[in-house]
Formats: structure tokens, sequence, C-alpha cells
């Protein structure tokens, strides 16, 4: 699972406005150079980005809390917003070159209609499994108030 820390900003209805710093990790990270974290780290300055959760925690406006998202969720949806439109691309770009015996044009039309029909399929497969690809609110950081009692000093 891969988790992220963040503020509760809002909250409305049964769901949650999570407000999540980016982490300036990218200087330490040994893949930074090929890295779209760093690319968009730098297209937004760092600055803060609010996710919508459903707010299974109770957490109140204020508190810290802790997001997470299973790895499995996260390749699969980046395997249906990127590699689904490139394949329908390449696959309707050689039906168009084969179908008009080898005509550039008719090849250029097919990447174009297959790149579209590949976004258009890519968000109705998006919408039908939408909370497989969410994040999810795991838990609400609370810090404990007083003084911390341990079973051994009540002896």
């Amino acid at each position: 699972m891969i988790t992220e820390s963040g503020k509760v900003v809002a909250v409305t209805g049964e769901h949650a406005w999570v407000q999540t710093i980016r982490a300036s990790a990218c200087q330490s990270c040994s893949a930074r150079s090929g890295c779209g974290q760093r690319v968009l780290a730098s297209a937004t300055g760092g600055r803060a980005n609010q996710v919508r959760v459903l707010n299974s925690a109770n957490a109140s406006v204020g508190e810290e809390v802790t997001l997470g998202i299973d790895e499995s969720a996260l390749l699969g949806a980046s395997l249906l917003v990127y590699a689904l439109p490139l394949l329908l691309m390449v696959a309707a770009s050689m039906v168009g070159h084969h179908l008009y015996s080898g005509n550039d044009f008719a090849a250029m039309l097919g990447a174009v209609a297959g790149l579209a029909s590949g976004f258009v399929l890519s968000r109705q497969l998006q919408l039908r499994g939408a909370d497989s690809y969410e994040p999810r609110l795991l838990r609400v950081n609370r810090i404990p108030v007083g003084p911390v009692i341990h079973s051994d000093s009540l002896t």
C-alpha cells in the first residue's frame, strides 16, 4: 500500500477534502531524472494538492490523516490511462494503413481515431471501477494528550 499524510481541510457530507503537500524527496532519489513525480512537483511548484476521499474514519477539519492506495490499483490505473489509448492508436493506425493500401493519410486518421477512442474507453472503464482507483482514508493520526502510562509502572 502506498501511503501519504495530509490534513483535512473540509468535510462535506460523507467525504473529506484532504490537503497533501508534496515532499521534496526528489533531491535524494536515484530515479529523479526519469521520474514523472519530479515533473509534477516542478509543475506545481511543490504546492499542496487536495484529494476528496470517503471519510471512513470520521475525521474532523484540521486533523492529520493518512491516505492510502493499493499498488495494484495504481498500476491498473496507469495502464488504463496510458497504455490503452496508445495501443488503440497503434492498432487503428495499422488498420488504416492496411485498408487503404499503404496510404499515410489513412494511417494518420486511424491513429487519431484510435487515440480518441482509447481516451473515451479509458474514461468509461475508469468510471465503471471508480471505487478501486480512489485513495482511501486509512486512519486519523491523533497525538495522545497527557502522560502515557505503561502497564509496568502500575505495580
